[in-house]
């Protein structure tokens, strides 16, 4: 299965605009040069877009964790009302975009996504605040993928991230071209093992809503599956579930091997299990004997190739 154009929101900065307070940028090389080839960018800076200038007075959020005061440091000039006005705004517009994810940047009182400062009034930081615009975002749109870019640095929070992004632009593709019971059963059938590697549990009650799909209306179906379907990719995919994945897909094709075939497979994925080789070094041997054996129905599983290969991203997992 392949993804239209994939269009993901990105804090300013980490695109390389003299967007922040100190009128500097944090330009992320492998967003704007490596995924940057296979994705469609959508810059914003809340900040700017808000009507604050470049360079500004820093600013933190203050009070309660839950409904923060957005304030400069110095000053204590409250910019609260001027950020979720713009956020209210923007995040219309962003409708009309069909995004399939966004990256924010971390720690920002406007864009991070998660533990946040947020200051009391004597001063006292407490690192259980999100961004005014992260958290607007997250509440509007909450299934696209979000992730801080400094998440991203950890090999395998990236991947997962991707993937999000990949297979939630697929959703929104089988969506919009109208959803029948069948074209439903299709998905979730190619998305099989993907969706194993992440959570056995989550993938039988999807199964279950599929099995049953004709009890509800389109609408419902699709609120309903979307929902499910990105919880389970939410849930960290591990070794220990690809191994398991691994060896289901060996079923497909194991009598077909000759003893030393199945002992040489069996044995990188134990060496996979065991931290002595990626992910990627079984899956192409076992992609080889797919080819090999024309194996369809694991041939088709979006398991194989979530996303680029020449992202490289299972290299590292």
């Amino acid at each position: 299965m392949t993804a239209s154009t994939i269009r993901l929101g990105v804090s300013r900065c980490l695109f390389g605009d003299e967007v922040r307070f100190d009128g500097g940028h944090k330009r992320d090389h492998f967003l704007t040069d490596v995924l940057g080839r296979y994705v469609e960018w959508v810059p914003v800076c809340p900040e700017v877009e808000a009507g604050l200038g470049t360079p500004r007075e820093a600013m933190r959020l203050v009070g309660n964790p839950y409904r923060p005061r957005l304030l400069t440091i110095t000053s204590k000039h409250d910019h609260t009302e001027a950020m979720e006005t713009m956020a209210e705004e923007r995040l219309d517009s962003l409708k009309k975009l069909d995004l399939s994810g966004f990256v924010f940047k971390r720690g920002s009182p406007s864009c991070g996504v998660e533990r946040v400062s947020v200051y009391t009034a004597q001063g006292m930081p407490s690192h259980s605040g999100a961004g005014i615009f992260a958290k607007a975002f997250k509440e509007q749109f909450p299934l696209i993928p979000v992730e801080e870019e400094g998440r991203l640095c950890e090999a395998s929070l990236r991947e997962n991230f991707i993937a999000r992004v990949f297979c939630y632009r697929r959703f929104q593709d089988l969506v919009r071209n109208g959803i029948t019971k069948q074209a439903l059963i299709r998905f979730h059938t190619a998305h099989k093992y993907l969706l194993l590697a992440h959570s056995p549990q989550h993938y039988k009650t999807l199964g279950q809503l599929v099995g049953h799909a004709e009890r509800h209306r389109p609408k419902e179906l699709i609120v309903r599956y979307g929902e499910l379907l990105m919880k389970t990719l939410a849930v960290k995919a591990t070794v220990r579930k690809h191994v398991d994945v691994l060896h289901h897909i060996v079923g497909h094709f194991k009598r077909m091997l000759k003893t030393n075939e199945k002992t040489e497979l069996l044995s990188v994925i134990d060496d996979y299990y065991h931290g002595l080789t990626p992910l990627i070094v079984p899956l192409t041997l076992m992609k080889h004997y797919v080819e090999i054996f024309n194996v369809d129905y694991v041939r088709d599983q979006v398991y194989l190739n979530p996303h680029p290969n020449e992202l490289m991203l299972r290299n590292h997992v």
